[in-house]
């Protein structure tokens, strides 16, 4: 008689049963809700992706710029370092031939003087 079960035992064992399933039903919906859509999870990962896109552009204008300043920069210092050298050649001429004109008229003077 020990292995029959009483009806009251069978009631609370089906009990526990539809209890347990409860649960798992509760802890399945909690995992379930949690999940993302394929959908969902399609259009966050396009809105990442343009807003990747968008910051690679930037950081490629920015580096576009700072090459072009860097360019202009050495365009700038060349014309300058251009415009020293016809400054320094203009100083020369401007200076120093008619000095050596001024000498080589003496120089003439004097020699045109003691002959």
């Amino acid at each position: 008689m020990h292995d029959e079960v009483t009806l009251g035992e069978l009631i609370r064992r089906l009990e526990d049963v539809r209890q347990d399933c409860k649960e798992d039903t509760r802890e399945l919906r909690a995992v379930i809700e949690t999940r993302v859509s394929m959908e969902r999870y399609q259009l966050e990962q396009l809105a990442r992706d343009d807003t990747m896109r968008r910051i690679l552009e930037r950081v490629t204008s920015i580096e576009d710029a700072r090459l072009q300043e860097a360019r202009q920069r050495r365009e700038d210092e060349q014309r300058l370092a251009d415009r020293r050298a016809a400054d320094r050649r203009l100083i020369l001429s401007a200076l120093i031939a008619p000095i050596i004109m001024l000498f080589l008229t003496l120089y003439l003077s004097a020699r045109g003087a003691g002959s």
